[in-house]
């Protein structure tokens, strides 16, 4: 693999958390604006344009960056060694940066106003579980196609997130910086910023454990 400056990397992860982001607040309103009250046509859209456009990301940034976007992601592959944590310090703030700049871009594509804090409240106990079983799945496809199947990582990441906005109450944020984006949209993938804090500490958790749980599932025996 081609070795790219930590200046590209970072970039790279900047870049990708904002065209995700464009991504999931952009099919967001559109998919509102044209479903016509009807909030499973408009979630629909959103995970099919989410899904499809994971994998487009992670193919393009992956050889570059990682294509972590994601702080929960970054912090798994340091505890796991895969990356140094001083390369790592500087990751989370991109990430959350280029989320940002993505929901803006989103905003003003579709003439919303740029700057806005959600009212969506997204609270419950079965929220922030939710949110930890979505993140654990997020780390264990991670972690278990780069085990056995590379090549398939974007794929199985954009079908993952995609099952995971249906099979969990809180339609799997399952990413931190996702969080505290999404939280200055007042839109139909807003959350706002009372419910951020649960979700992220949930989404945290359930990185920790994937990351456990599959650190010793796939590790390989030692044969005599």
């Amino acid at each position: 693999m081609e070795a790219f400056g930590a200046s590209r990397r970072l970039a790279a992860e900047g870049l990708g958390s904002a065209l995700l982001l464009a991504v999931v607040v952009g099919s967001g309103i559109m998919g509102e604006r044209l479903a016509g009250g009807n909030v499973a046509i408009a979630l629909l859209g959103a995970t099919l344009a989410t899904g499809a456009a994971l994998v487009v990301l992670i193919g393009v940034f992956g050889p570059i960056s990682g294509a972590h976007f994601n702080p929960a992601a970054t912090l798994v592959a340091v505890l796991r060694r895969d990356m140094p944590w001083r390369s790592a310090l500087a990751y989370p703030v991109v990430q959350v940066a280029g989320a940002v700049l993505g929901v803006w871009a989103a905003h003003a594509m579709f003439g919303e106003p740029i700057l806005q804090v959600s009212t969506r409240v997204r609270d419950g106990g079965g929220q922030a579980f939710s949110e930890a079983v979505a993140t654990f799945g997020l780390i264990a496809t991670i972690l278990g196609t780069a085990r056995f199947r590379p090549q398939s990582t974007p794929m199985a990441v954009g079908l993952y997130i995609a099952a995971a906005y249906w099979f969990t109450a809180s339609t799997s944020f399952a990413n931190p910086a996702v969080t505290i984006a999404r939280s200055l949209s007042d839109t139909f993938a807003g959350i706002a910023p009372s419910s951020a804090p649960a979700f992220i500490l949930a989404q945290f958790v359930g990185a920790l454990l994937a990351a456990g749980v599959f650190g010793w599932l796939l590790k390989a025996e030692k044969t005599s």
